[in-house]
């Protein structure tokens, strides 16, 4: 099985993800690790990333899936998927690779990434990835206001066991 931590800078994803793989298991990959240093970049400069930039990056993601999938091998994977053309990329189906949005309000993301240091994200882009996201219409959603092991709880309970 395969599940996609998804939401935008300060949900949680890389913190449930390492989290929910040491509970389980299971390999953890963080998709901020395989960005091309092209997008770290511009990122780094405060400009949101555009589909165009964004897409060979989805696909080796999708590769890694696809992989882990294919090998019959579980993953967490932490990544935006920000819409739902990015989630189809990544294979998503909800059938053996499934999506957990991590929600949260704009107040509590805000504050969340103002307490950490990232090392190409400033806090400037958490307005542009919000207006790129398109809410899943599928897929686990959890409010991200829990601790991280009550999410990582949730988690488990409705995909895992």
């Amino acid at each position: 099985m395969v599940i996609v931590l998804m939401g935008p800078m300060g949900c949680g994803k890389t913190t449930i993800g390492r989290l929910l793989g040491q509970k389980t298991g299971w390999e953890f990959a963080d998709a901020d690790d395989y960005h091309p240093q092209a997008n770290k970049e511009k990122m780094g400069q405060g400009i949101p990333l555009d589909d165009h930039d964004r897409k060979p990056w989805l696909e080796t993601l999708g590769r890694l899936i696809q992989d882990h999938v294919r090998e019959k091998k579980d993953l967490v994977l932490a990544c935006s998927a920000l819409k739902k053309s990015y989630r189809v990329l990544l294979g998503i189906d909800e059938k053996t690779v499934y999506s957990v949005f991590l929600k949260g309000s704009f107040a509590l993301l805000q504050e969340r990434i103002q307490s950490r240091s990232h090392e190409y994200m400033p806090s400037a882009l958490l307005q542009s990835q919000l207006d790129t996201l398109e809410t899943p219409e599928n897929g686990l959603v959890v409010d991200i206001s829990a601790s991280p092991d009550e999410i990582c709880q949730k988690i488990i309970e409705k995909l895992i066991s």
